[in-house]
């Protein structure tokens, strides 16, 4: 216990301005797209693990690591949430690592796990909620060839759990419906990953 609260103070004391941004939202609201973007451009990820058994979808995913329920129990986790019985967490050494090491790291959560991290890096967690309306919600569970009983079960889920006014408890929010490309420019920006153009690029628009 000695050992891990020295770690723990150790990596806290390390730290300056670097930040983790966390992505908040209703399932199918456009995380993990986002993230996947986050990762082609050399962004760290901070992985969830999960107990739950793989599906086609999660084939190559680069945001779920796959454990067995009694794997799962043996680690420490800074974030642990169930849904549906299966079990999700963010390690605590994953976090604490990023947070030390990297100026910018990225990755998602719910409300929950938001309250859990704030306990110990609140001045490092910025928070980001990804709005998308029932339409667009619908539309992408189809695309991902979800059951009517699935959709619904996610759609109550949200509603029930109060996950579409979550927006009201987040540092920033961008609204992700049409293109992805400009909710994933909005993030950018949040992120303080755009930059001013030059001004013959303007000059030329």
């Amino acid at each position: 216990l000695c050992v891990l609260l020295y770690f723990d103070v150790w990596c806290l004391y390390m730290v300056n301005n670097n930040k983790i941004f966390a992505l908040v939202g209703p399932y199918a609201s456009g995380k993990s797209t986002l993230i996947n973007k986050l990762i082609d451009i050399g962004i760290t990820y901070i992985p969830t693990y999960t107990t739950k058994n793989p599906t086609a979808a999660d084939e190559g995913s680069r945001t779920l690591k796959f454990l067995s329920q009694n794997a799962f129990f043996q680690q420490e986790w800074l974030v642990k949430v169930s849904c549906k019985g299966d079990y999700y967490g963010i390690l605590k050494k994953d976090l604490l690592l990023a947070i030390r090491d990297h100026k910018i790291s990225v990755c998602f959560m719910d409300i929950n796990g938001v309250k859990q991290v704030k306990k110990l890096l609140n001045n490092n967690l910025e928070t980001v909620f990804i709005m998308v309306d029932y339409i667009s919600l619908v539309d992408r569970m189809i695309k991902m060839h979800h059951s009517n009983t699935d959709m619904k079960y996610h759609l109550e889920y949200a509603e029930t759990n109060g996950e579409f006014d979550n927006w009201k408890s987040c540092n920033h929010v961008i609204k992700n419906v049409g293109s992805v490309d400009k909710a994933f420019n909005q993030l950018l920006a949040i992120m303080g990953l755009s930059v001013p153009a030059p001004p013959h690029m303007i000059q030329n628009l």
